[in-house]
């Protein structure tokens, strides 16, 4: 096998609560992470090198790009070859869409087979970490409470729920979303509680009235039509509403096909980012 392609999903959050800060500056979350259909493709070829063209001008294809942080770890790490990796990106950029997560989480999973190196799955997990705290979920997908910095998960039932996603024209840098929230006074919200306790239940009505996240706080004073869109999407007729991660991107749960569609017609003839989307209980798929 000389050549791989394989779709890398991206992932919602349900939930997030910050819990605290670390000594090596990540922070302690417990949150609720939902893999949906929209995706990124990835082809991989073997080359005499590692190198990475995108379609879009936007992302990066040099070594700050996880794609390329991914390969060369699991080289260093294992052995491997070189690779010329071309990625057709859909995911927003900067959205917290776990975008550039899902794609590190690709390369692993791809150049394992394609290299044959036959690395467990569970070391492959253990190494994604060093790439970002979203990237071992990203591997699996589904539906899971993630708790330490992200990488401690457990498996969730996956709840049936349609989506209409939202990003307005910003790009949202997590770090620094994280900083304002450390200046801000600790509130224990149990989002994450609340929404395990309703995803259980199998209501979607109690899935919609547990939706939290606490990183609302600092991106939505920054970016106030962060909080514009949430109320757009009720008066739109969505369920529930929340922006997933550090944001910008907000997502609605919708349960009329009918409501759904006008929404997205809505907002993008006003000029956003919008995306129809479903939850999946998937993760890296692979495929010739």
């Amino acid at each position: 096998m000389d050549k791989l392609k394989a779709k890398s999903y991206a992932k919602i959050n349900l939930a997030l609560d910050v819990k605290g800060k670390r000594d090596d500056g990540y922070h302690f979350v417990e949150m609720v992470l939902q893999s949906i259909d929209l995706y990124d493709k990835l082809e991989f070829e073997m080359y005499d090198d590692i190198v990475l063209e995108c379609n879009r001008k936007d992302v990066p294809t040099d070594r700050s790009n996880l794609i390329i942080k991914a390969a060369d770890l699991l080289k260093r790490e294992f052995g491997g070859y070189g690779v010329h990796i071309r990625l057709k990106k859909n995911i927003p950029i900067a959205a917290g869409l776990a975008g550039g997560s899902s794609n590190a989480a690709a390369t692993l999973v791809a150049l394992n087979k394609l290299w044959n190196l036959n690395v467990k799955l569970s070391v492959l997990k253990d190494l994604a970490v060093s790439l970002g705290a979203d990237v071992p979920f990203c591997i699996d997908g589904g539906t899971k409470v993630a708790s330490g910095i992200g990488d401690v998960l457990q498996d969730l039932h996956t709840p049936n729920l349609k989506l209409l996603l939202v990003k307005p024209h910003i790009s949202v840098a997590t770090k620094d979303v994280y900083t304002e929230y450390d200046n801000l006074a600790f509130i224990e919200n149990n989002y994450t509680k609340n929404m395990v306790d309703a995803i259980n239940s199998g209501d979607v009505m109690n899935i919609c009235m547990s939706l939290g996240n606490d990183l609302e706080r600092v991106t939505i004073k920054k970016y106030p039509i962060i909080g514009d869109i949430k109320k757009m999407m009720v008066k739109k007729g969505a369920l529930g509403t929340l922006m997933s991660g550090s944001g910008p991107t907000v997502f609605g749960i919708f349960d009329d096909s009918v409501k759904i569609n006008i929404a997205y017609d809505s907002f993008v003839a006003d000029g956003f980012y919008a995306c129809i989307s479903n939850t999946i209980d998937k993760g890296i798929e692979l495929y010739e």
